[in-house]
């Protein structure tokens, strides 16, 4: 894990939500701008889940190159480089107009600059296990989502808005370029974070970052941090596909409504639901807090499928499953935390978060295409009976595990 150079100095967290903004903006500028654009631009619904789908597809795969940010350069440096790029990837894509003749393009960029992103994030998990007591894990596990969460709805929301107003798309990119770069300021009153294998040659590099891995995974919390990753509880997947045009306006929604609900309103209502998931956390087992919050998500699915197809469902709904979004991060967060301990930060909390964007890459796939086929009503029944499923069986899992190591510890 990084370490600091010197003791850490007393600063407010909510530096951790400003640094992470650029990492969840970019997201919600794919996931809710470009998104709700892809319909409207003549691409089905299942090829709109295409544009999800190569941004996490990237996420999935991020934990290949997480061990270079724990042995090169420090995570300030990798941040700044990787914001940088990061905005100019987001104009890069706005600049590409939208259609199936020019689908393949974008898809290849979202994918290079969500490749690119993905370091900023790193970075910052990086800097935040190394700094963050332990009685503090809560508490900075909802400033951090807060930013993810947020900027998703700023990147979504503020992305979609600049599109619409500005004379040319290009011009929405750069604005949304400019704004991550000036987040690197909150940089400034963080201390000094050394690499976690600081002056090492690359092999030995490597293998310090692997033994620390291994030793929090071989570990019971680990494990089932990965089951719980992996399985599809509390993923948030049928947001980008509620982004959609088509799927909205199964409820009448247009894009003013899209862009309050998907983006700043949400964002501020997926904050709020951080924080009040960190605060369970901090009294709670994040594991027990991440189960409880998927169910929540299934059921407002289940409700939200069988509501009145009209605007306003649309909008309460939608708020409603920002906020369990936000309750889920903040719990997905608490755990990879405690989970990997002292061991090397930004590959430890990047794979289990590369775990988790499984389920929601094949997931929001799955649910495009049902929501094709079967209509968005019969996408959130499938969202929420896969939950309760993976509920289930991370449940029956846990107590069988308990119940060895009982045995073997009477024995």
């Amino acid at each position: 894990m990084s370490t600091t150079t010197k003791a850490s100095p007393t600063f407010h967290p909510v530096l951790w939500l400003i640094l992470y903004i650029p990492f969840g903006a970019l997201g919600g500028f794919v996931g809710v701008a470009l998104t709700f654009l892809a319909t409207q631009s003549g691409l089905s619904i299942t090829e709109g889940s295409l544009i999800i789908g190569s941004q996490l597809l990237v996420s999935w795969l991020k934990w290949l190159w997480a061990p270079m940010v724990d042995i090169t350069f420090s995570p300030k440096k990798w941040y700044v480089f990787a914001t940088v790029f990061s905005g100019l990837g987001v104009m890069a894509m706005s600049a590409v107009p939208l259609g199936k003749n020019t689908l393949v393009l974008l898809l290849i960029i979202i994918a290079v600059a969500n490749l690119i992103n993905s370091i900023v994030g790193m970075a910052v998990e990086a800097m935040i296990a190394s700094l963050t007591p332990k009685d503090q894990i809560g508490r900075v596990s909802a400033w951090f989502q807060a930013g993810n969460l947020g900027g998703n709805g700023l990147g979504g929301g503020f992305g979609l808005f600049l599109i619409h107003t500005l004379p040319q798309p290009w011009m929405a990119g750069a604005v949304m370029g400019l704004l991550f770069i000036s987040c690197c300021l909150a940089l400034i009153p963080l201390p000094h974070v050394i690499p976690h294998a600081k002056n090492q040659k690359a092999v030995d590099a490597v293998k310090t970052v692997v033994v620390s891995f291994w030793g929090m995974i071989k570990e019971k919390v680990g494990v089932m941090t990965a089951l719980m990753c992996i399985l599809p509880i509390a993923t948030g997947a049928a947001q980008g596909v509620l982004a959609q045009a088509a799927v909205a306006g199964y409820w009448g929604a247009g894009a003013e409504q899209v862009g309050l609900v998907q983006g700043l309103l949400s964002g501020v209502i997926t904050a709020f639901g951080c924080f009040l998931g960190g605060w369970v956390c901090n009294r709670m087992n994040p594991h027990k807090a991440y189960g409880i919050f998927g169910l929540t998500l299934a059921a407002v699915a289940i409700c939200m499928a069988f509501s009145p197809a009209t605007v306003s469902m649309y909008v309460v709904w939608n708020m409603i499953y920002a906020l369990g979004v936000g309750l889920s991060y903040a719990a997905f967060t608490a755990m990879a935390l405690v989970s990997i301990g002292k061991a090397a930060a930004a590959t430890g909390y990047n794979v289990f978060a590369s775990l988790s964007n499984f389920p929601l890459w094949w997931l929001g796939l799955l649910l495009g295409w049902v929501a094709d086929t079967k209509g968005p009503q019969s996408m959130l029944i499938t969202e929420a009976i896969l939950g309760l499923v993976g509920v289930a069986v991370f449940t029956l899992v846990d107590r069988k595990l308990t119940g060895k190591m009982k045995l073997a510890e009477a024995n």
